[in-house]
Formats: structure tokens, sequence, C-alpha cells
């Protein structure tokens, strides 16, 4: 399952009836500092962190010191995946899914609603989802709920059944079963989803200003571009905020891709409007004025924007106003990417990305001065707060043992045909790429199963 060079770790058989595991590493990422450690593992808790030395001296049922060139982090958290089973299955599933996750250091997954069928949007359909994941995953996978134009009396069910929040379009998703509210009807939703404190989140681009926009079609991709224009995020950002603040309800921005919206979002995080921002790492690393024509690999909505732009998405991070890196996993079969004609109008939009997305975000954040500790913040602590996971996304005594070690200045070249995501399309092919994910655990084991988690009240 890993990639790159073979793992640099010992492992001692030592017996005990207490401790399962000891990892001992010189580098961990713990309480947002890099420090030496031992981390002690019962039962898939973390019970202790001492010092690297006295790992040494610990019984356990297993110890594995990691080698010098070795960063041991906590799991990554992406709450942003589109698994598709069931319904598509032929798109994306679970086992293909949540392994390509594993590799990628990611040990946590919160699927969307959208594009399975049925979509998320009552509570059958979760339970549904539920029993389709629980005997193929190999992380912990939680659930999305749907807000859909006459689903309203689904919500608060859909929560009190153990969804982390309620996603919803504000123009038309790509899929008919998924239709997207209009501003009325997502006032009223953000009403219901504040009576009992729940989050929504929103694919913020405004259906006006984009049927206004050129039309996409060819094979270039600055026409592409034009369709999607950055007015349509500024001005259904513009909305959300606007709503949030006038209803309470905490809201969730969507895959950010223009940086125009950083200064409206800073200012409302300033009032105390309750919004959290996400981007992910295909706009982060890719630039337009890069994308070769007829490269649908790269089309994604909102699109991928200059490189300008992309600077402007960092500073972004740096000072906050962005929270959170997700990938916004969204594969689809080869024939749908329109390879045979590169008609970026015709093609599917969506970046398939779980198991490179670390090492894609370290690469490029490492090039601007950023250090491990920011890549932990932004993919694991904080995306694990964002859906009340108080015990994942850190390495803290008490927290689920869901581990990852990264080996960040071993380089590689993404291979597609390599990837355990269900189809071979990405547009991180043939990228070089510095960071491999050489081992991981949930729950303190390797071998286990993730569990399907429900959002705790």
């Amino acid at each position: 399952m890993w990639r790159g060079s073979r793992p640099s770790f010992r492992v001692f058989p030592v017996q005990s009836d207490s401790i399962d595991l000891v990892v001992r590493a010189s580098r961990a990422v713990i309480g947002g500092r890099e420090v030496a450690a031992s981390v002690s593992v019962v039962d898939g808790r973390i019970v202790a962190i001492d010092s690297y030395d006295a790992g040494g001296a610990v019984l356990a049922g297993t110890v594995v010191e990691l080698g010098p060139d070795e960063v041991l982090l906590p799991g990554l958290v992406d709450t942003h995946v589109h698994v598709n089973e069931p319904g598509r299955t032929e798109w994306e599933g679970f086992a293909s899914a949540t392994r390509a996750a594993a590799a990628g250091g990611i040990t946590t997954i919160v699927d969307m609603p959208l594009n399975s069928i049925p979509p998320t949007v009552d509570v059958a359909a979760l339970e549904i989802k539920r029993r389709v994941a629980a005997d193929q995953s190999v992380v912990n996978v939680g659930f999305w709920g749907g807000a859909v134009p006459g689903n309203i009396d689904q919500l608060r069910p859909l929560h009190d059944a153990g969804v982390f929040g309620f996603k919803c379009f504000l123009l038309a998703s790509g899929v008919d079963e998924f239709p997207p509210l209009t501003i009325p009807e997502l006032e009223k939703a953000l009403i219901e989803i504040a009576s009992f404190h729940g989050l929504m989140i929103v694919h913020a681009e405004n259906a006006e200003v984009i049927a206004e926009a050129p039309s996409a079609s060819g094979r270039e991709y600055s026409e592409f571009l034009e369709s999607r224009p950055r007015a349509a995020e500024n001005r259904a950002i513009e909305q959300v905020i606007e709503l949030s603040r006038r209803t309470g309800c905490r809201v969730h921005i969507l895959h950010l891709s223009s940086a125009d919206a950083l200064p409206m979002i800073a200012a409302a995080k300033r009032d105390g409007v309750r919004v959290t921002v996400e981007t992910c790492p295909h706009y982060l690393c890719f630039d337009a004025e890069a994308v070769p024509a007829g490269a649908t690999q790269f089309k994604c909505c909102p699109p991928i924007r200059e490189a300008g732009n992309r600077e402007l998405l960092w500073q972004g991070l740096a000072d906050g106003t962005i929270d959170t890196i997700v990938t916004d996993h969204s594969p689809c079969t080869p024939d749908l990417k329109r390879f045979d004609t590169g008609d970026f109008g015709d093609a599917w939009g969506g970046i398939a990305s779980l198991q490179v997305s670390l090492a894609a975000v370290w690469t490029e954040a490492r090039a601007r001065g950023f250090a491990m500790t920011d890549i932990v913040r932004w993919m694991a602590t904080n995306t694990a707060d964002q859906v009340g996971m108080a015990d994942r996304g850190r390495i803290e005594v008490g927290c689920a043992a869901d581990l990852a070690v990264f080996a960040p200045d071993e380089k590689f070249t993404v291979d597609v045909a390599q990837l355990y995501h269900r189809n071979p399309v990405t547009a991180y092919d043939r990228l070089g790429l510095s960071g491999v994910v050489r081992r991981s655990w949930i729950a303190g084991s390797e071998s286990s199963t993730g569990q399907l988690l429900r959002h705790q009240r």
C-alpha cells in the first residue's frame, strides 16, 4: 500500500499486559510544535506521550521506532470527499476511496451527500450509505446530509441520526437528483439548522452571474475560466455571509477559489459572523495559465484560477482567513472527462487527489516557507474541529490513535496507474512531488477497518 522506498522503522516484539503499541519518533507534530516523543497506545487510544528516550523503556506489545527522515503526524481528516457509492460506484466506491485515503495519510473522511443514488437527503438514504460503507472502509467515515428544495423537514432527523452538517448548492449541482436552493430557500434552511445548532456547508457560486457569463465550450481552458467568473463566487459568498449574520447559523464556504472574497470573509469573521472557509490542493498547486488545451483532467467547479490568485490563497491560509485544506476528491469514469474531444464544456468537473493531497500541499507549502505544523493545522486539526471531532486530527492523550508516518524529503513522481482510487484519472499525473506516506494506523492498528462516525451533540 505504501508508496516510495521501504520504511526505515524497527519493530521490537515485547510482551506486555498493558501497552499495545509505542511509536518512538525523533520528529512528531504535537501541540502545534515539532518535537521528539514517544506515543503509547492502548485499545486504540493514545494513553501517554513521553520523551523520546522514555519510550525505549516502555514495555509494549509492539514498539515502532521511526527513522530520522520520518515525521509522526496525526492522521489527516478530509471533510470533503465524494465517494459516490451507491448508485455511481463505477465513479468511486468506499473500498477504493478509503484505500487511497489511507495510502495518503488520511485516516478520516466525511462523505458528501451527492453524487450517490439516492443522495443523502433523508435518514433512509443515510442508512443505505452506512450499510454500504460498513464492511468496505479501511479508514474512519462520516457523512454529510443534503439540503435540497422540499426536505427542510428532514434536516433535524438527519442531524439527530448523526450527520455532521448539511451541504447545499446555489446553482445546478450537475446531477438532477440534488437540485440547488434559491436564496429564500437557503434562508429558511439556515433558520431551521440554527434551531438545533447545526452547520450548513455551501457550494457558493451565484447562478445568475454564471447565467450571464459566456458559455463553456471548446478545448481552451481560458474560455472555461470565463464561464465561471470570480464574480459568481464573490456574490454567492456575500449572500451566504449576510444570511449567516441574519440567522446566526454556522456556515462553511466550500472549495474557495476566488481570492477576491478573502477581504469580505476576514471582515465577517472580525464581526463575529460564524463562517469558516476551505480551499483545495488544486487551487494551491496549479494555475490557469499552465493548463494545456484539452486537458479536461483539470476541470473543476469553481475553477483553477490564475497564478496571482493562487498566491493570494496561500496568503489567506497564512493569516487565518482560510481555515482548512480538503481535497474535494470528485472522480468519475474516464469517458466523462471527454478526452476524445477535450471539450471543457462537455467534461465532468472534478479532481481526484485523495492519495496525493498531503504531498501536493507539502511540496507547495514548503517552497513558501511553511512548516509541517502548518500542514497539520490546515489538514488535520482544523478540519476535525470544523465538524466537532475533538478526538481526531491531533496527537493528544485520550485521542484516537490515528497516526501517519511521513517522509517529507523523499521525492516521487505521481503515476496515476499506481494510485488506489477507482479510475486512472487525475490532474496530478506525472507531477513531481516531495513527501511520501510510509505507514498509517487506524485506532492503533494497521489491519483494522475504520469506524462509521456520527456527530455527537
